[in-house]
């Protein structure tokens, strides 16, 4: 697979955000893929804080150098256990989202995050980050 952007480095490559030209270099290697999950995810920030259409969203994220992965009954059941594992409200609120993102992952895979939960679930699960800019 390769390297997978969480959500945030998503919005933040559409957004301009800090994080925007580590994910543009991320996204030229060719090996950049998203899951539906955290596209969902990523999109619905996009459209509630923005006056992009659905239609444009869509159009501009289809024209990406950007692999979208299909999350499967198995991922579900792989995120339901990871999130029934390691999240904890006080020191590991990993999201049901970051959960997913994970249980897509292999250890072959990195994944681009911002996320300090996230990247500590992915290590806890043999799966390396690359750790992005915070906003």
């Amino acid at each position: 697979m390769g390297i997978l952007l969480d959500a945030y480095a998503l919005v933040a490559f559409l957004e301009d955000e800090p994080a925007a030209l580590e994910v543009d270099r991320l996204l030229g290697t060719g090996f950049a893929a998203m899951t539906t999950v955290n596209l969902a995810e990523a999109g619905q920030r996009v459209l509630r804080h923005s006056d992009v259409t659905a239609d444009e969203l869509r159009e501009l994220v289809s024209s990406l150098p950007l692999a979208v992965v299909p999350f499967t009954e198995a991922h579900g059941w792989r995120a339901a256990e990871l999130r029934a594992q390691y999240y904890r409200r006080a020191d590991s609120a990993v999201s049901l989202a970051d959960c997913c993102l994970v249980a897509v992952a292999t250890t072959a895979d990195r994944i681009a995050t911002a996320d300090a939960a996230v990247i500590q679930l992915a290590a806890a699960e043999g799966i390396g980050a690359l750790e992005l800019p915070r906003p």
